[in-house]
């Protein structure tokens, strides 16, 4: 007999099996069944195996919930975003630094309000939740306030979130900086309330290092010497004219990494956005503190910083996540930024494939973040996280589906054509938290 459940389910499933090492793997360690039973218990993942396997051993073959014709995956995993910026997403004709000044920092001064953080922050959650996006490592501000409105509102749908205060006290609107101190006190309350709190976790939040002095990233460092088991997560190396403002700013350090690595911030569960322009001494030092990056190709593309070298983050072994990065990234939707991913690839002769794509926006962003023992695939015992997704929801997408060869092909199709439509139910712990034609569309299933 199978163990005890509480929910099965059926349909089509792809995942994978274990972490790779290389790309070459990923064939082998995919796991794709056309006709599925996934079984549940608390939020829980029991058992999946072959519906013609497994339907003998259902207790209640009428409760089964039918989700045949569609793809089941595990839930996606956003390794970079900023859920202040989702309203001045799409601003229009600057690159990084003069985008930060003329758009981003004067949204950003809003947060001072709790019910502005709060009403935004139901928001946010929509948007990743209607996109399939189960996970993510998320920027907030500077103030506290919007901290708290984002945990509580993440807690009451038990979503695995992991966020930050911003922290930053110089190279900034007066109305956003802080003392060394006072970001030390503020965080360090954060951590007490939040980090651990259910499936909740804190992030040390140096927005980068232009806008910390010494003394706050030496704060920074007092504070993950006292939380060892908190996240680090900040930028590196996006831009050419950011990589020279550093240098600027820190002349007794060889590099940009090397700020962060001279206050022991890098590590394993440290987490550095972009990296579009790393020196080769710099990718070695994410291999050897076992570092992870956040790939964010819509970003890098809009704001015209560079191209990220897929071929040599697999190549130096350092963990990669996919990164959404709103409000600079265009969409909340994790098929058109893998679709954008593929295209930066090609545009440096690397073929992302859709095996490859959906690793990295699935147990491969779990790996980046320290989370694969609890998310990224079907094995027994990971947490119930999933996104329901319909193949074919226009005509073209019709057509292209019945025309492919194979679940490579139609997984190609669906990253490269699809977007939100395409999300027709996304699971968190075990419960439906979104449903694409709820009778309150667009709505959180019981976080209203």
């Amino acid at each position: 007999m199978l163990p005890t459940y509480t929910q099965a389910i059926r349909g089509s499933f792809f995942d994978f099996t274990a972490v790779a090492e290389n790309p070459g793997q990923l064939t082998e360690l995919a796991r794709y069944i056309e006709d599925g039973l996934l079984l549940l218990n608390g939020g829980k993942i029991v058992s999946l195996q072959n519906w013609e396997e497994g339907q003998s051993q259902l207790s209640y073959p009428q409760a089964v919930i039918d989700y045949r014709g569609k793809l089941i995956v595990p839930g996606f995993v956003d390794t970079h975003i900023h859920y202040p910026q989702t309203e001045m997403i799409g601003a229009f004709g600057e690159q990084l630094l003069e985008w930060l000044q003329h758009y981003t920092f004067p949204v950003e001064s809003q947060y001072h309000c709790p019910t502005h953080a709060a009403n935004m922050s139901a928001f946010f959650l929509q948007q990743l939740l209607s996109n399939g996006t189960t996970t993510a490592l998320v920027f907030g501000t500077v103030h506290p306030q919007s901290v708290d409105a984002l945990f509580e509102a993440a807690h009451r749908l038990n979503m695995r979130l992991i966020a930050g205060k911003v922290m930053m006290d110089c190279n900034a609107p007066d109305y956003l900086t802080e003392t060394p101190e006072q970001s030390y006190q503020q965080t360090r309350e954060l951590i007490d309330r939040w980090h651990n709190r259910g499936r909740l976790s804190y992030a040390l939040t140096p927005r980068f290092a232009p806008t910390s002095s010494p003394a706050l990233l030496g704060k920074v460092r007092q504070l993950k010497a006292e939380f060892p088991d908190t996240w680090l997560h900040t930028h590196l190396s996006e831009n050419p004219q950011e990589i020279e403002w550093v240098k600027s700013l820190f002349p007794d350090r060889s590099g940009y990494l090397d700020v962060y690595d001279h206050y022991q911030l890098t590590g394993r569960r440290s987490v550095f956005a972009h990296c579009v322009h790393l020196e080769d001494s710099e990718w070695d030092c994410l291999h050897d503190t076992d570092s992870a990056v956040a790939f964010c190709p819509t970003s890098n593309l809009f704001l015209g910083s560079g191209l990220f070298n897929l071929k040599r983050c697999w190549d130096r072994q350092v963990k990669m996540g996919i990164g959404t990065d709103v409000g600079a990234g265009t969409t909340f939707n994790m098929l058109k930024t893998l679709a954008e991913g593929y295209k930066v690839g090609q545009l440096q002769r690397y073929s992302l494939s859709a095996c490859e794509a959906f690793y990295h926006a699935t147990l491969g962003g779990a790996k980046a973040l320290d989370l694969d023992s609890h998310i990224g695939n079907f094995l027994p015992g990971k947490e119930a996280d999933f996104v329901v997704i319909d193949p074919a929801v226009s005509e073209l997408q019709k057509m292209r589906q019945a025309n492919s060869r194979d679940i490579g092909e139609k997984m190609f199709v669906l990253m490269t054509l699809g977007d939100d439509r395409n999300i027709a139910s996304t699971w968190v712990n075990g419960q439906c938290v979104w449903q694409q034609n709820s009778v309150e569309k667009g709505e959180i299933a019981g976080g209203r």
